[in-house]
């Protein structure tokens, strides 16, 4: 509302609007009878805005996330050896001792006196064979003959029990055998296109 004071001359022209305003609107006379009875309302002090709040929209329930199972167990599949790497051994067994050549012939029209000469020859061979290609330790530390307990777990893949088995381990009892590991392995490289499955080449003399 402005605070300026009107002239002389406007404060006349106000009186007399306001005289005759008076007279003819019962209305305006009401409003200026209470001013003068109760006088100018103080300014009504301003109302701050009130701070726009963006809407958020409704947040829908989540449904709870069943556990996921997890995939069952690969069933362990039977294991084929590497076929190349048989038919190499059979290979070197047969050129260092003529081993199939032996176990193929029928022993039975010879005396023992020849056998063991032939079976010393592949003796021999199959030994050489064994000590250029592969590296041995035994399975069991303990002397053959010497007493031992197999405790629960046990490796029955290394350890074969015998006699009378009941129950389950400990076993106890006499070893007959200390058992056989390949720690390593030195069979030759074949060259590309090599065909293994030839074990002895046919012999042809001209």
């Amino acid at each position: 509302m402005s605070t300026h004071s009107p002239n002389l001359l406007s404060r006349l022209s106000l009186a007399l609007a306001s005289f005759f305003s008076i007279l003819s609107r019962p209305g305006f006379a009401a409003d200026v009878e209470r001013l003068r009875r109760e006088g100018w309302p103080a300014p009504a002090a301003p109302v701050a805005a009130a701070p726009v709040v963006a809407p958020v929209a409704p947040v829908s329930p989540v449904a709870p996330v069943a556990p996921v199972a997890a995939p069952p167990a690969p069933v362990p599949q039977p294991q084929l050896a590497p076929e190349t790497a048989a038919l190499q051994l059979l290979g070197l067994l047969q050129r260092e001792a003529r081993f199939i050549d032996f176990v193929q012939e029928d022993v039975q029209a010879y005396g023992d006196a020849e056998i063991g000469a032939a079976a010393r020859v592949v003796h021999e061979g199959c030994r050489k064979v064994l000590r250029e290609h592969f590296t041995f330790e035994p399975v069991r530390a303990e002397a053959e003959g010497s007493r031992l307990t197999l405790q629960p777990g046990f490796d029955a893949a290394a350890v074969r029990v015998t006699g009378h088995v009941v129950g389950q381990p400990p076993f106890t009892g006499t070893l007959g055998h200390r058992g056989w590991r390949a720690t390593e392995t030195h069979l030759p490289k074949l060259g590309q296109g090599h065909d293994a499955s030839v074990l002895a080449q046919a012999e042809v003399e001209l």
